[in-house]
């Protein structure tokens, strides 16, 4: 399996911002998969996360309301659209599948 996230950037606050997540591998369509986020000198935060079948959706009370997830299964692709950004949600944002992580993609905010 492999996991490659692309999307970010440099945004203004109350923009948005869609980042694509596309996962290789036989068991995408098996797989429930999540986004996670980090910045420097603190621990990963999860963000949101999709069930293999997309029936089961969790989100962060800190971007619920805000952020919305999905899947598009024939592209092997999970979506995470992002609206009314604040500085805060600046940082690098990760994709797992199952038990593999990506290599991030950076998400700024500026105020």
């Amino acid at each position: 399996v492999q996991v490659e996230e692309s999307g970010g950037g440099l945004v203004q606050a109350g923009g948005s911002l869609r980042l694509s997540c596309v996962v290789s591998g036989n068991t995408f369509r098996t797989t429930s998969i999540a986004w996670y986020r980090q910045v420097p000198g603190k621990e990963r935060e999860w963000v949101a996360a999709i069930g293999w079948d997309g029936s089961i959706i969790h989100y962060a009370d800190s971007v619920k309301d805000r952020f919305a997830i999905s899947r598009d299964d024939a592209k092997r692709t999970i979506f995470l659209q992002m609206n009314n950004l604040k500085p805060e949600d600046t940082a690098l944002y990760y994709c797992k599948a199952d038990t593999t992580w990506g290599q991030g993609i950076q998400v700024t905010v500026s105020s």
